[in-house]
């Protein structure tokens, strides 16, 4: 069976239907798997989801293209394990045509809290309003420059009672100018819900299919992939993870 014929079990809702659970400001609960149990846990799934559906396409298309300081001062902020980081990009969701400019923050309560702009495409460079909102967020000036993009599919769910949010991410590539790579094999998933205590029906699911929640940032791991000197003992077991479940 195909990943779209899985997706065919579940109820389709619209952008406007999901506008409800934005969750702008979360808590998020990442996992990581092979592909090959993806069919598995869709099926399980599809008696308490609905899966967003835009264009009559249940899978999306995103194009994210990040930002840091020169000497990679984000990276270095969520390798160190600090609080209150942040992470800068542009995101474009290719079948619903819309374009932000994105910060995102961590703060030292667990919580991610995102914030954005929306603008036409995605720039070579920042301009002078973009900086400025960057830095209204962050609360200072930083100098940040393109650093590589990261870009992936989505399939997205609401739970049938509209509390929470689950994402899927899979054939996820990034590249810059000198360097490319890929995570092919590897699924991301990502609960997004107001508050952790609240029950889940996807990690009681997962864990059934012995699926286990882990801390994983798509753009620290392919930074390392991309730059393969860069500081990274704090990832070595993310990157070991990674390799592991690629070859399942």
């Amino acid at each position: 069976m195909t990943i779209n014929e899985s997706l065919d079990r579940f109820k389709a809702v619209s952008l406007d239907e999901l506008a409800s659970v934005s969750l702008m400001n979360r808590v998020d609960t990442k996992f990581a798997f092979n592909i090959s149990k993806l069919n598995k846990l869709l099926l399980e799934l599809s008696n308490f989801y609905n899966v967003l559906e835009i264009n009559n396409s249940k899978i999306q298309t995103y194009k994210t293209l990040y930002y840091d300081t020169s000497d990679k001062l984000f990276f270095i902020q969520h390798h160190n394990q600090r609080t209150n980081r942040n992470k800068v990009r542009f995101r474009e969701y290719v079948n619903s045509g819309l374009v932000f400019l994105e910060v995102k923050l961590k703060n030292n309560k667990g919580k991610t809290i995102k914030r954005r702009l929306q603008v036409d495409s995605i720039p070579d460079a920042l301009s002078s309003s973009h900086q400025d909102f960057i830095n209204g967020l962050i609360g200072k000036e930083l100098q940040l420059k393109l650093q590589h993009w990261v870009n992936f599919n989505r399939i997205t769910f609401v739970d049938k009672l509209n509390t929470e949010r689950v994402t899927i991410d899979l054939d996820l590539n990034f590249s810059n100018n000198l360097n490319s790579g890929s995570f092919e094999e590897l699924v991301v998933a990502e609960i997004k819900r107001e508050r952790s205590k609240n029950s889940s029906k996807f990690s009681y699911l997962a864990k059934k299919m012995h699926i286990l929640p882990t801390r994983l940032s798509k753009y620290c791991m392919s930074t390392i992939d991309l730059n393969p000197k860069i500081k990274k003992n704090r990832f070595k077991e993310k990157e070991l993870l990674i390799n592991k479940l690629k070859k399942l």
